[in-house]
């Protein structure tokens, strides 16, 4: 599992050292020697399991797609982002995170009213 590229289809394997690895980025953080270019590059469908090969100077559009599944593996990649969140649902279905400052008009009592009181009866 790539943390760079979330959503890698495949695995692809470097010529210079012969091991598998989901990006460039993964193959950076382990080997101790740069990544040695190629043209033609093996690779394993992450869906079905299959390796194949692929040259890059006569890449068509139907080459987007593994051989042996249809599993499309050029994709637009997912990358992770940060981003800050409060906890909580969304505060347009449950508002009771929600604070209301508008100020409640007081209901109006006919007969007695609390707060009148002290300066009638005194």
């Amino acid at each position: 599992m790539c943390k760079h590229i979330l959503n890698a289809q495949v695995s692809i394997r470097s010529p210079c050292c012969q091991k598998w690895f989901d990006c460039p980025e993964c193959h950076g953080e382990v080997a101790d020697h740069p990544l040695l270019k190629r043209h033609e590059m093996s690779f394993i469908c992450k869906k079905c399991k299959k390796a194949f090969r692929k040259d890059s100077r006569e890449f068509e559009e139907a080459d987007q797609y593994c051989p042996h599944c249809d599993n499309q593996f050029i994709l637009d990649a997912k990358t992770p982002k940060p981003i800050l969140k409060f906890e909580g649902e969304d505060s347009r279905v449950d508002n009771r995170m929600l604070k209301d400052d508008r100020i409640r008009a007081e209901e109006a009592r006919t007969i007695f009213d609390v707060k009148e009181a002290p300066e009638k009866l005194g």
